[in-house]
């Protein structure tokens, strides 16, 4: 049987999670995750040695190395390919005060408390937008005429609302979003423009989602909704013919 994987600690999250190249409407997508972005942070930036780093993240210096590795890879596909890199996802726990996970090893954050408070706080309180229609997960970001909105407290839903979006649609649906305070959004497709300006709005996206609206969003308070962190949509107006969702035909899915 083999053995467990050990969390990989890290000491608080990326204040940027999403880099564009300046067209990137249709570019692939990589995903680094928040582990790996912390050996790159650690290494670096910070000049940690690998065995710094492994005593830092609370793993072994051959694990820190395979995971660095595989960073580098990414970015460097980034930079070559013009790909979109996106920061998320990863097995790691977070350093949740000076020293007390990490041994007060770090040379940047530990000790900017300021920052991961804010961070936590923000966690704690979270407005989430799901594109509505009849309880479902609305399969078209631009098209959604209802958003449910669900306010969140320590993990736990405190109210909900189902608003009309009076007509707003693609690009001034982010606006739409930032008015009502929403921070994260759940969705099925979403074309690469409106998530850029999402993104640009601080507002974080789990999109590929279908179902029903209720259960995706105590999904996500549990950690085990089923998203696709490559989620895009390349239909338009005159693609979504009537009947047509954005899960059909891959739209909303990763397309190779």
């Amino acid at each position: 049987m083999p053995r467990p994987q050990k969390k990989r600690h890290v000491c608080c999250m990326p204040k940027h999670c999403l880099f564009l190249p300046n067209k990137s409407s249709a570019a692939e997508s990589v995903v680094l995750t928040v582990d790996e972005y912390e050996t790159i942070r650690l290494i670096d930036l910070e000049d940690y040695t690998q065995e710094e780093c492994a005593q830092q993240m609370h793993i072994g210096r051959t694990t820190v190395q395979s995971i660095y590795n595989e960073a580098r890879k990414k970015i460097a596909d980034v930079l070559v390919n013009g790909k979109v890199l996106k920061i998320s996802g990863g097995d790691y726990v977070l350093c949740k005060s000076y020293g007390k996970l990490c041994g007060g090893g770090c040379r940047r954050h530990c000790h900017e408390n300021q920052y991961f408070d804010q961070m936590i706080s923000e966690v704690k309180r979270m407005k989430i937008a799901v594109t509505y229609e009849n309880g479902q997960v609305f399969q078209h970001f631009g098209h959604t005429k209802t958003f449910k909105f669900y306010d969140v407290q320590d993990g736990k839903m405190t109210g909900a609302e189902v608003v009309d979006t009076m007509g707003s649609g693609h690009g001034a649906l982010a606006g739409f979003l930032t008015a009502h305070h929403a921070n994260i959004l759940i969705c099925g497709g979403i074309g690469g423009g409106a998530q850029t300006a999402l993104a640009e709005a601080g507002i974080k996206i789990y999109g590929g989602v279908s179902g029903s609206a209720d259960d995706a969003v105590q999904a996500l308070l549990s950690n085990s909704l089923q998203f696709d962190p490559n989620v895009h949509c390349d239909h338009h107006d005159q693609r979504h013919g009537e009947g047509h969702t954005c899960g059909e035909h891959g739209c909303g899915q990763n397309q190779d």
